[in-house]
């Protein structure tokens, strides 16, 4: 749907090499009425064929081609500068609107000016939870998920706490940050706190943006209606934790590089601890499964190995958060 004048909405898409599933996103979000909406897909240099898609099958839509992977952030950077829209839509490609989600996001936007940003509930194809209101990263936070804390005991006010796994998902509640799958911003807001920061490749950057926002005096909140089937969830759960291959050892390493970036920006004296705290427990970890001699134990002494020099490589290359290195990373 488009409009002479400014639009309702700018859903802007960040696509690489999603062609299957950003096919499905664009159809979920043509279905939606009761406003004006433009769509901005921006394509990281994909291989599989996306922009050609969008450009054949979805032919009013912005289809913006990068020429390079330039990472989450500065994609989206792309076309916020483009975007016409009086509040900005973020969407993963791999996250289906259900009906009517765009309308009551913006209708709740405008009945609520003193928040920034606000997310939905982020299901799984199957119905199932995933985090969609989150506290901001901490060293006891990290602790509570590395050690598999939060995950034993979910139902904790305090060991749940960071992805407050005990609440009720259907309650509404205001937040430090909701995932970037799906988000809605007052462009006004995002004019004046600042885009995303192109220093973060790829993770927390929509934590950063987050973070910013409320110190800029805006609320950041979850609203439940608003209900987004989100994929990435659930590809997650396939991926053995007994197991680094050569791409998630490249995720492991661009996740501990933003940890670095988020900590030294933001908790400049906690991001020597942030490594600190990861890496001993690995060494701990990986010196325990050593003594045994079964193949669960072996895996789990060469991941926590791997990680120990991941951390290692992240903290030299960011200078201890002080130094994105240059992109694509």
């Amino acid at each position: 749907m488009s409009s002479p004048q400014q639009p309702d909405a700018s859903i802007v898409i960040v696509s690489f090499n999603t062609r299957d599933l950003l096919r499905e996103c664009l159809q979920t979000v043509y279905r939606e009425q009761g406003l004006t909406y433009e769509v901005l897909v921006v394509d990281n240099a994909s291989r599989d064929g996306s922009l050609q898609m969008v450009e054949q099958e979805f032919p009013q839509a912005i289809a913006i081609q990068t020429g390079a992977n330039l990472g989450f952030a500065a994609a989206n950077n792309v076309a916020f500068r483009r975007a016409r829209g009086k509040y900005i839509v973020l969407l993963n490609s791999d996250a289906f609107l259900t009906e009517g989600t765009l309308a009551r996001a913006v209708e709740r936007m405008q009945a609520a000016p003193q928040t920034g940003l606000a997310g939905g509930r982020l299901v799984g194809r199957d119905g199932g939870w995933q985090a969609s209101a989150r506290l901001f990263p901490s060293i006891l936070n990290d602790f509570l998920s590395l050690t598999g804390l939060a995950a034993r005991f979910p139902r904790s006010r305090f060991f749940g706490r960071a992805d407050r796994t005990w609440a009720d998902p259907i309650e509404e509640t205001e937040t430090d940050w909701v995932p970037g799958a799906f988000a809605i911003i007052p462009r006004q807001v995002l004019e004046t706190v600042g885009y995303f920061d192109e220093d973060f490749f790829l993770y927390y950057e929509e934590v950063d943006l987050c973070r910013r926002i409320r110190q800029a005096g805006y609320k950041v909140c979850y609203w439940p209606e608003l209900v987004i089937i989100h994929i990435g969830g659930e590809s997650s759960r396939q991926v053995s934790r007994l197991s680094l291959s050569s791409s998630g050892s490249q995720l492991t390493l661009w996740r501990m590089r933003s940890a670095l970036l988020y900590y030294r920006k933001h908790h400049p004296r906690l991001a020597w601890a942030a490594m600190a705290m990861e890496t001993s427990w690995h060494r701990l970890r990986r010196i325990k499964n050593q003594r045994h001699p079964q193949p669960e134990a072996t895996a789990k002494a060469e991941e926590s190995k791997a990680i120990e020099h991941l951390f290692g490589n992240a903290w030299k290359e960011t200078r201890g958060g002080r130094l994105s290195p240059a992109r694509p990373w």
